[in-house]
């Protein structure tokens, strides 16, 4: 039987490479005159040659920030369901080599029905490039984890579930990594109240850090009007003050 990495680079040889620029697009065009770049040319025949041997796994692939002298970052966005396997291609194909894995994380667009989205970015040493692979989520859709290809997105992704609550199914150990234990919510949603659920603060009676609900009301506070600034007068005299010789007296 012939291997993954065979049967890959034949599909990637033997694809068309002419239908790709409706969906492979450089965002970046802020110069006024077209150069030519050699290095986002490559970006663009990559892009073109992974969209065309992934025609349903990939939804958009565009390069952002074309117009620098070494090219662009390479964005790919895949549906949640088919996220592993396109890490998989990425890391053990010929032509691309993303075998660094950078991090793991996500992004909270209340506004949007799949209001996540979850953002995979890569390292190929061997070709000196990067690239974004990215889904879009909601709170109840599970992500399958990546950890089957990259050990290194474990932590990532623990991170990503203890901040936005997204979910990544087959993971060996989702837990919090970030909240304490027994922690209600997802801090990072933009949905979670900024003074949160509990305080935690230090109890004298008890010897002990205790967490208690957070309280809006204030107790009442003795205020000191007092200002450190008044033992200048001529800080606080008003401007348009009279000032008294010596000889004369005050008016009654």
């Amino acid at each position: 039987m012939m291997s993954v990495r065979r049967v890959m680079s034949r599909l990637l040889l033997s694809a068309p490479r002419t239908s790709y620029r409706a969906l492979c697009t450089a965002t970046d065009t802020t110069s006024a005159k077209p150069v030519s770049n050699p290095q986002l040319e490559q970006q663009k025949a990559f892009l073109a040659s992974v969209v065309e041997t992934l025609p349903n796994a990939i939804t958009a692939a565009r390069i952002q920030g074309g117009n620098a002298p070494s090219g662009g970052e390479m964005v790919l966005e895949v549906p949640s369901n088919v996220t592993v396997p396109v890490l998989r291609f990425l890391k053990l194909h010929s032509s691309s080599q993303f075998k660094c894995f950078i991090q793991a994380t996500a992004v909270d667009y209340p506004e949007l029905k799949e209001r996540f989205r979850v953002v995979y970015s890569l390292l190929s040493t061997r070709f000196n490039a990067r690239i974004r692979v990215q889904t879009y989520v909601d709170e109840v859709t599970p992500v399958e984890s990546a950890t089957k290809v990259f050990k290194g997105a474990d932590w990532f992704e623990r991170e990503v579930w203890d901040m936005y609550g997204v979910f990544f199914h087959s993971h060996p150990d989702l837990r919090r990594i970030l909240t304490d234990y027994g922690f209600e919510g997802h801090p990072q949603r933009k949905d979670f109240p900024l003074s949160g659920y509990v305080e935690v603060r230090y109890d004298d009676a008890e010897k002990r850090v205790v967490q208690e609900p957070v309280e809006i009301a204030q107790e009442y506070r003795s205020f000191d009007y007092s200002t450190p600034w008044e033992v200048f007068p001529e800080g606080t005299r008003p401007k348009d003050a009279v000032q008294l010789e010596q000889s004369e007296k005050k008016p009654e």
